[in-house]
């Protein structure tokens, strides 16, 4: 018979370090075999050279190399008092510590500096689960002194991220140059411009005989790009500090002119150094949120809802009610503000032709009035551009064709009229760039279609038009994306994208169905649509809640769920935010 196959069994005690840690601590304790006392305060504590040895390279370097402490039976060690000193033999035997507030800053001191770098980190650890918005530049300026980097990544990652309390604590105040300088200028800063600037001023005025000079240096480090007109205009530039200070004086100077001439190629001739300032992108904690608000939900009822779009959680979360129904009001965002103008008051026994504006900031979320239009009006056309909001025609109170159009000047929080349109019409596709609003079809009084453009020139407040037979939209919105303006449907299932310098058309991807009285957007360079009406295989007219994304690099539709109702005649935006306070509303 064959022999049996011997096999070979490989045996781990797991409990047996734990065990021998166990009994080295009792020797310890009954003070057998120990061959070193360490002393402390008066109180010597009796350990095993061989133990130390193997738990630190300090002691590594003490007793196997020739120091003199090599051959001494006691070892004072200064600087370490006989508490910590204790806890820190008692760790080494165990692997147990108990840290406190008490003895964390002595505790990481004296592992420190007999280079535990376990128990360091541990006491870093504690301390980072102590981190507050009023301790954090505190916890940086301690993290420099113990030269503890895990403990100052994790304060600064805080500083940064709740930098709205951060800045209201006089720890801030006590900052140096260098050090408010790196905050203001950082691309992570988890603040608005306004409250870098606030920041600053604050600053400065903690110590103003030293620090007044550095008002231009700090100054540079606000976006100022990315500041609302009226803040910059109205409260920034008559600040005593700015106005004490030329260089100051000329950036805001510059940014007013460069404003005033609707002309972005201004940049080229302006200030020298104003260039790199205002072209500074925003801080990579600004997310754009897509916004959906209003229109016709379920086919019922004029819609109050505001939603925002989370594409973390790929979910739709609810803002603030509009105050009031409109219906066929007109949706815009300007300065990650969103304005809901005019339409035609649907929850009053008498519904009216507006005037009314509401605005939205994610910052808030909360809906105030704003500076009421020149002229009542519904199913009319916004759009932004610059600091300006255009509204073109639309519905008058005798519902009647409009041609008129009006301009809001954020700066003076004014409406003006500006030239008419060539021709009246509803329902076109507008989209504004390059220093031109183009306004593509849309029908005529007779419900007709349109097959035009018309172009406004902004800066010379003049418009002309073109026949186009491509052109055959109604109710279709236009973004621009990629230096082309796409207008998506429109009674249609076709997308085409105008180039403006080449004055021609390009045919995209087609929808997946005919479509109109839905909305678009663009967000992170990516075409969003949104809801709608369309035209099914039986010809029959529906209601949509889909929530669809165009990528114009592989021209490809991607369906992004839905809506979490069917809507139409709605606002689809793009705002900018930086902390979700509506999560918390």
């Amino acid at each position: 018979m064959d022999r049996p196959v011997v096999e070979v069994f490989h045996y781990k005690d797991k409990e047996h370090s734990s065990n021998l840690l166990l009994q080295l601590n009792r020797l310890r304790l009954d003070n057998i075999l120990t061959d070193v006392w360490l002393c402390s305060d008066n109180t010597e504590i009796p350990c095993h050279r061989n133990v130390l040895v193997s738990s630190s390279p300090y002691f590594r370097a003490m007793f196997c190399n020739n120091f003199m402490e090599k051959h001494q039976a006691k070892i004072d060690l200064k600087g370490v008092t006989s508490a910590i000193l204790s806890s820190i033999i008692d760790y080494v035997y165990t692997g147990l510590i108990s840290i406190s507030m008490d003895i964390v800053l002595p505790l990481m001191q004296a592992s420190s500096m007999l280079q535990y770098a376990r128990l360091f980190e541990a006491c870093s650890g504690f301390l980072q689960k102590q981190l507050s918005p009023d301790n954090c530049l505190s916890m940086i300026r301690l993290s420099d002194i113990m030269n503890c980097n895990s403990l100052r990544v994790k304060a600064k990652e805080m500083a940064m991220k709740s930098f709205s309390d951060v800045s209201a604590s006089e720890d801030l105040c006590d900052l140096s140059l260098p050090e408010i300088m790196g905050y203001l200028e950082d691309d992570s800063l988890c603040a608005e411009e306004e409250q870098v600037f606030e920041t600053l001023v604050a600053w400065i005025h903690h110590d103003p005989l030293s620090r007044r000079g550095a008002i231009s240096d700090l100054f540079k480090k606000v976006r100022l790009r990315y500041i609302h007109p009226t803040y910059l205009f109205q409260f920034i530039a008559n600040d005593p500090l700015i106005q004490s200070s030329t260089l100051c004086t000329e950036l805001i100077e510059s940014v007013r002119r460069l404003m005033f001439s609707v002309n972005t190629k201004y940049i080229e001739d302006t200030v020298v150094g104003f260039k790199p300032l205002w072209v500074a992108p925003r801080r990579y904690t600004c997310h754009d949120m897509l916004v959906v608000v209003g229109g016709r939900k379920n086919n019922e009822q004029t819609s109050r809802e505001a939603l925002v779009f989370d594409e973390k959680s790929q979910k739709w979360q609810w803002l603030a009610k509009l105050p009031v129904r409109l219906y066929k009001s007109s949706y815009v965002a300007l300065h990650s503000v969103l304005y809901v103008i005019g339409g035609l008051t649907t929850n009053t026994k008498c519904s009216k032709v507006s005037t009314d504006v509401y605005t939205l900031s994610l910052k808030t979320n909360q809906w105030r009035t704003a500076e009421s239009m020149l002229q009542p009006r519904f199913a009319h056309q916004s759009v932004s551009y610059l600091h300006f909001i255009f509204v073109l025609g639309g519905l008058g109170p005798d519902r009647r064709l409009t041609n008129s159009v009006e301009r809001y000047n954020s700066m003076f929080n004014q409406w003006e009229c500006m030239a008419p349109m060539p021709e009246a019409v509803l329902h076109p596709a507008v989209a504004a760039t390059n220093q031109r609003i183009y306004m593509f079809g849309g029908e005529d009084a007779m419900q007709n279609p349109v097959r035009i453009i018309q172009v406004y020139h902004i800066a010379r407040n003049m418009w002309s038009k073109m026949e186009n037979r491509t052109v055959k939209n109604v109710s279709a919105p236009a973004v621009v994306l990629d230096e082309k303006i796409y207008i998506i449907g429109g009674y249609t299932r076709r997308m085409i994208a105008y180039d403006t310098k080449a004055n021609r058309f390009i045919k995209c991807a087609n929808l997946k169905e005919r479509r109109m009285h839905h909305s678009a957007t663009v967000l992170n360079n990516k075409l969003y649509v949104t809801g709608g009406r369309f035209v099914n295989g039986h010809d029959v007219i529906e209601d949509s809640d889909s929530f669809e994304s165009y990528d114009f690099k592989t021209d490809t539709w991607t369906s992004k769920g839905s809506l979490p109702y069917k809507l139409f005649d709605h606002g689809s935006l793009t705002l900018t935010c930086i902390s979700q306070t509506w999560a918390k509303s």
